[in-house]
């Protein structure tokens, strides 16, 4: 009641001794308060069965009795939550002694009180009070938890529990402040608070402004650190002991699901448990990328990087077949856990991100597991359409105006591969984006190889032309296995779609293509143009004397349509000095046009 205590701090103002009063009413509760705590933690009480205390015989160690151990948590839990009880209605008082203080002025003097209280250096009672009970807290259970073992595991193994104690009495000692606050500010009117100044927003409560060189709510919780030292220790330990289980050394084989199901409920049940605070979460959750972390370095070892493990010849070789089920676990884990995480209610960003991190390693793991594979795979598929060279595509046209057969026999070989290479290896890993993400990059690649060496057949005559169109429509057939919808691989798709009606087309008709530049590259369509050239005018290749596999080669090392472009010039002009070194009178029809769409195509690259 503050009219009661301002009229008591009156009278003791008056006797002189307001200073002395105060101090030793406040060293009382800090002795009362110190009394509550080595009972609280007295194991003695703690242990009996009964109330009655027995004087413990010289050499008799205080410890629950077998099987007793669960009463004696249950006791030490309810005598924890009595001590927060009690520290919180002491600082209570403390608090709205020290909030009367400054409110209340000396009706003659006019001096605030705890002016009176401060001027010979004192600081502020709140804090002499706080930082009292925060070093007893902390020396008294230093003290219980050394000389008691059953302390210290009930402590350290639900360190959780007993900070979500320590968080709820700071939340009511920030909701005290808050009460008190509004009290007085509403009750200013009364009175006794006539001759007092709305002071402004109370400056001296030290559980509602955090101080530059002094945090309460560290100093409260600077009493648990050892104790959560010990339960993340013992919990990184709870992570990683299933893990090591299931990897015992020389084991050639992951885990199987029910293994692995036990680590992600382990994983589950250490954040749960965290969850009573954002600093509990976010240690728990570095130590659970660390548990990812293991888990994919182990699974790593068991990998097969031997030649077995990228052949495409024959069935799943035994190394291949453990790399699939590498995969497939790790791919099991990547989504369990990232389950859990979207199952927690309040995770802290920092928490998740620390996970998060972990899970993508696990991703470009599984990665790096299947690229031999992918290689292996991209290689023979290369080496299967560059035999197209190998085929005769200068006929004319039969009689029937139709091709002799549906397609080529590179391009039969080709579809039998792919078909083969999916259901032979691909078909059992379990993550089937995964495994599309990486196979429709291998599908862009063939489409874009198919289209290059097309390009370069020569000759091609009316026949040749008609088979050819014919392999454009099986190819997208071919690719079909390695894609969710052929549509999905965009400009390769749309570069197919495109080129294969420019095999009827005229020169000029070609050159002003709206495909041209947008959707085939201009280099490409120069590269198609030779082919309708005589054979005086030769393909960059021909002219470096290079084999179309080493050309095909050039063309990858640069990417870039600028240094194509330079060669395809180079090209030209050898083929205008070989016409003048011979006095011919006239170029190939198709010179000038070509001339016009390489100029056309480095205006673009301005």
């Amino acid at each position: 009641n503050p009219t009661q205590v301002g009229t008591a701090l009156q009278v003791f103002h008056n006797l002189g001794t307001l200073k002395d009063t105060i101090a030793n009413v406040v060293d009382g509760y800090c002795t009362v308060l110190e009394e509550n705590i080595k009972n609280a933690l007295d194991i003695k009480v703690l242990t009996q069965p009964s109330q009655t205390v027995t004087r413990g015989g010289p050499g008799r160690a205080a410890m629950p009795t077998p099987g007793n151990t669960a009463a004696f948590r249950a006791a030490l839990w309810t005598n924890m939550e009595k001590l927060m009880d009690q520290i919180c209605a002491a600082c209570g008082q403390v608090q709205h002694l020290q909030k009367v203080l400054t409110k209340k002025r000396d009706p003659v003097s006019h001096v605030c009180f705890i002016e009176e209280i401060v001027k010979d250096g004192q600081s502020d009672i709140l804090y002499k009070f706080w930082t009292a009970v925060t070093q007893t807290l902390s020396s008294q259970f230093q003290s219980a938890t050394d000389s008691s073992m059953f302390l210290k595991q009930a402590f350290e193994g639900e360190y959780p529990k007993l900070l979500r104690l320590y968080n709820d009495l700071w939340k009511r000692l920030q909701q005290y402040s808050q009460n008190i606050q509004r009290n007085f500010n509403t009750s200013g009117t009364t009175d006794l608070f006539a001759e007092l100044q709305q002071m402004e927003e109370d400056t001296q409560d030290i559980f509602m402004q955090k101080n530059q060189d002094y945090d309460p709510e560290k100093a409260l919780k600077d009493s648990l650190q050892q104790y959560e030292a010990a339960y993340l220790s013992k919990s990184l330990s709870r992570l990683f002991d299933p893990i090591n289980l299931v990897f015992p050394p020389g084991g050639r084989n992951p885990p199987s699901s029910d293994e692995l199901d036990s680590i992600i409920k382990t994983i589950a049940s250490e954040l749960n448990v965290a969850a009573v605070d954002p600093d509990l979460s976010l240690a728990v959750a570095k130590n659970v990328a660390k548990t990812i972390q293991l888990y994919a370095v182990k699974s790593e070892q068991l990998l097969s990087t031997q030649g077995d493990a990228s052949q495409v010849i024959g069935p799943l070789t035994e190394g291949q077949r453990r790399n699939v089920a590498v995969v497939n676990s790790l791919y099991k884990l990547h989504q369990s856990v990232l389950k859990v995480i979207t199952n927690q209610s309040s995770f802290p960003a920092a928490a998740e991100q620390a996970v998060t991190t972990a899970l993508k390693a696990v991703h470009d793991l599984m990665g790096s597991a299947v690229q031999p594979l992918l290689n292996s795979v991209g290689d023979s598929v290369e080496a299967i359409i560059i035999t197209m060279h190998q085929e005769d595509f200068s006929g004319s046209l039969s009689s029937s105006g139709k091709p002799d057969v549906p397609c080529s026999l590179y391009m039969k070989e080709l579809q039998g591969f792919i078909a083969r290479v999916m259901s032979d290896y691909f078909r059992h890993f379990e993550c089937f984006d995964f495994v599309f993400d990486n196979t429709e990059a291998m599908a862009q690649r063939a489409i874009e190889l198919f289209i290059r060496n097309a390009s370069l057949i020569r000759p091609l005559g009316e026949g040749g032309k008609m088979r050819l169109a014919a392999d454009f429509a099986q190819m997208e057939l071919a690719v079909a296995p390695l894609c969710r919808r052929v549509s999905d691989l965009g400009k390769s798709y749309r570069q197919l779609r495109s080129f294969r009606p420019l095999l009827f087309q005229t020169s000029e008709h070609i050159a002003s293509s709206p495909a041209l530049g947008e959707v085939i590259p201009f280099s490409v369509i120069l590269q198609f143009l030779f082919t309708r050239a005589p054979p005086e005018l030769k393909s960059p290749f021909q002219r470096a004397e290079w084999s179309i596999a080493r050309y095909s080669q050039w063309l990858d090392d640069h990417p870039s349509e600028k240094d194509r472009l330079a060669l395809i010039r180079g090209a030209l002009e050898a083929y205008v000095q070989s016409v003048r070194t011979r006095e011919g009178k006239e170029f190939a029809p198709v010179y000038p046009i070509m001339v016009q769409l390489l100029q056309k195509a480095m205006a673009t690259l301005q």
